[in-house]
């Protein structure tokens, strides 16, 4: 059984920072790329960034600069450092794991992150 499990969102003010994590668990983790999105109210998921099993990412212009995407292979954990975060990264925010062999995408339950004064 795949599961994804996040944690670690909360209200948090502008400015301000949190981390999430990913905790995998069902696959061999170290082989799979990780990414997490996030939904809004009234729009559609989107991605925000991307770790492959190699190391190399890719971020969401929005957040370029600001998030940092990381994993610990040994703790089977994918993070994401949030930082000077606004407003408008108010979100629920997903944990992702592709599987290409399977062409199915397996996810986390979400984690709501909100930034407000």
């Amino acid at each position: 059984q795949v599961q994804l499990v996040e944690s670690g969102g909360g209200l948090v003010q502008p400015g301000g920072s949190l981390r999430l994590s990913c905790v995998v668990s069902g696959v061999i983790f170290s082989i799979y790329d990780m990414g997490w999105y996030r939904q809004a109210p009234g729009k559609q998921r989107e991605m925000v960034a991307t770790i492959t099993s190699g190391g190399s990412t890719v971020y969401e212009d929005s957040v370029k600069g600001r998030f940092t995407i990381s994993r610990d292979n040994t703790k089977y954990t994918v993070y994401l450092q949030m930082d000077n975060l606004k407003p408008e990264d108010t979100a629920v925010y997903y944990c992702n794991a592709p599987d290409y062999y399977r062409d199915y995408n397996y996810w986390g339950q979400g984690t709501q992150v909100t930034v407000s004064s």
